[in-house]
């Protein structure tokens, strides 16, 4: 995918892609938690929600879509099952999701692995007919390939429409030159999305060399996964994201 067709995927802009982290005690206040948080982040101007495992599980993703599809069809969203790839597959395909993020896609497996990996990656690609953002060296993931980063990158540009950088951990900053090599390997014309670690006042600096942002931690009131969504902060940050494509 082309950077020029990814940006008009997202209204010809740099998209904001907030995190749906279903945060709850049970499965209702997972979901009724969800409900108020997809409204309030769409309500302020995100550009994607990506509905993820992070403190629930799968059945309370099924459950954010299922009121996405009945509640709220004017959403776009994205879908990341945290150690089950395929159902996030599956589950993009039978309820129409923009795209699915997969923490990694290149780098992760040893060899052996890779290759049953790389075919079945293209088949589920194929069958769901979304886009896929994939993790490259991405945080928390176990670097098995053996593989320079070049050519894991390289690899990733085939088996993704977007690639996702990011640093150590949630919440913390994606280094700039990781970023800027990241973008010297790719090339200018394929998407590359900062992952980790944005906010409001270092958005320019960090976004330097990006197509787009993933955000979750800093649009909470505590500024960390744990706490709640905050609309003066999605507002801010989305605002300060935004307008870098007038700078």
């Amino acid at each position: 995918m082309k950077t020029s067709d990814f940006s008009d995927a997202f209204g010809g802009r740099l998209p904001v892609f907030a995190m749906l982290h279903l945060k709850g005690d049970d499965a209702g206040e997972r979901l009724d938690r969800a409900r108020r948080e997809i409204d309030l982040l769409w309500d302020n101007q995100v550009d994607a929600i990506i509905v993820e495992n992070y403190f629930g599980d799968t059945d309370d993703v099924v459950a954010a879509l299922d009121y996405l599809r009945q509640q709220r069809p004017d959403v776009q969203f994205g879908i990341n099952v945290l150690k089950d790839d395929w159902r996030a597959f599956a589950l993009a395909a039978e309820y129409g999701a923009r795209f699915v993020q997969l923490d990694s896609v290149a780098g992760h497996l040893a060899p052996e692995d890779d290759a049953v990996f790389a075919e079945r990656l293209a088949e589920a690609r194929a069958a769901a007919g979304c886009l896929v953002f994939g993790g490259v060296r991405f945080k928390y993931q176990p670097y098995l390939s053996g593989r320079p980063l070049v050519e894991d990158l390289e690899l990733a540009v085939g088996r993704c429409d977007a690639i996702v950088v990011t640093g150590e951990g949630t919440g913390l900053t994606t280094p700039t030159d990781k970023v800027d090599e990241f973008r010297r390997v790719v090339g200018a014309d394929f998407p590359l999305i900062v992952g980790a670690g944005v906010d409001a006042d270092n958005a320019a600096v960090q976004l330097a060399g990006a197509d787009g942002v993933i955000v979750g931690s800093t649009l909470k009131d505590t500024r960390v996964d744990t706490g709640d969504v905050s609309a003066a902060h999605v507002a801010t940050f989305v605002a300060a994201v935004h307008g870098l494509q007038h700078a």
